[in-house]
């Protein structure tokens, strides 16, 4: 690995021996995804460790990565920040307080796999698939699982459920990734939503432009720009992630129009130093991609070995202030059942033992489990 923190220069086509016409095609990235020790030997040599994790956590969270993201990975470093990311560990057997639903999603949910915390906006889960699946994943406990599957007809019901609903303006459709849909697909869903004369904005919260930036097309540019005004939010956590392709992808995005914005999660060991994170944020605004927020790892289940204490990402940011541009510095904030809290002056209250106190936007306070 580059002291920047480059890819391998051997494109992984070349590493796999197989075409760059079908390594670039984003359907064949999806079908030949590694999905145990064996295909993962193709890209680095698990540790016992991972082999283990592979095992006995495959009936708790699937275990998935494209060929694209895995060539990303160092063969020789185990605690490399992209393996990390999304190989197992036998860690995620080790945490005593993580739970399934830390944002009490399923409450705020007045029908299947819509979420509303706030009373103008929804986050629309569409589907519950992924490129690949992150380990930290805040819905662990819906990717891949059959139960949180969105047929149409359920699809619909969401939808008539938006019509019911003036106060809604802005719509996220997330999951899950919605790139994972076909361009028919999600066309058919852009189309209805903008029937809907109170959606104003529609945006797409997907990874594929740092995790398969092959699906990121033309045809898909055009496809989105008849639906404007659409944002979207991706999702790039470590300078390594920004590739010529990750960036043909980003700049397709905004050519067309589209503004794209970063949400990154602040991971213990892969970003979580001022210098990492500098790289990071100055990279993506290189590419025209706004750093938006950074979120501090959820109390989620199978994520204690991920998560730093609170005044540690304050420190972080604080280090950025000032050493580079404004706008290349994410908002850090705690995601609550109350909503999104920055973590700073006055929302971030203070210490109580082993949790820290904040204060929502409508005054109501949240204490986080966060031991120093």
């Amino acid at each position: 690995m580059t002291p920047s923190g480059g890819p391998p220069p051997e494109p992984g086509w070349q590493r796999l021996g197989v075409s760059q016409e079908d390594w670039q095609h984003w359907p064949w990235q999806m079908r030949e995804r590694v999905r145990d020790a064996r295909a993962l030997a193709r890209f680095v040599e698990p540790t016992d460790d991972e082999v283990a994790a592979i095992e006995r956590l495959a009936d708790r969270f699937h275990f998935v990565i494209t060929p694209y993201y895995a060539s990303l990975m160092d063969p020789e470093d185990p605690d490399c920040p992209i393996r990390r990311q999304v190989v197992p560990r036998t860690a995620e057997q080790d945490d005593p307080v993580g739970v399934a639903d830390p944002l009490d999603e399923v409450a705020h949910s007045p029908v299947k796999n819509v979420i509303r915390v706030y009373p103008d906006r929804i986050a629309f889960c569409v589907n519950n698939e992924c490129a690949l699946y992150c380990r930290y994943c805040l819905r662990k406990r819906m990717v891949g699982d059959e139960e949180w599957t969105m047929k149409k007809r359920e699809l619909e019901v969401a939808l008539d459920w938006i019509r019911e609903t003036a106060e809604i303006r802005d719509v996220l459709l997330t999951g899950g990734d919605p790139l994972v849909f076909s361009d028919d697909r999600l066309g058919w869903l852009l189309a209805e939503l903008r029937t809907i004369p109170h959606v104003e904005i529609i945006r797409l919260g997907t990874r594929l432009p740092v995790t398969l930036p092959f699906r990121v097309t033309d045809d898909l540019c055009r496809l989105l720009a008849d639906h404007h005004p659409i944002w979207v939010n991706t999702h790039f956590n470590h300078p390594r992630e920004l590739t010529p392709e990750a960036a043909h992808a980003c700049d397709r995005l905004t050519r067309a129009g589209i503004p794209v914005g970063n949400q990154s999660v602040l991971l213990a060991g892969i970003n979580d130093d001022a210098v990492t994170m500098k790289q990071l944020c100055e990279g993506l605004v290189k590419l025209r991609v706004r750093p938006y927020y950074c979120y501090q790892a959820q109390l989620l289940e199978g994520t204690a070995h991920f998560r730093v204490p609170i005044e540690r990402g304050v420190d972080v940011f604080r280090e950025l202030r000032g050493r580079t541009s404004g706008f290349a510095i994410p908002q850090y904030v705690l995601d609550t059942p109350y909503g999104k809290v920055p973590l700073s002056h006055p929302y971030l209250r203070g210490r109580e033992g082993d949790d820290i106190v904040v204060e929502a936007f409508d005054g109501r306070l949240w204490r986080e489990h966060n031991p120093l």
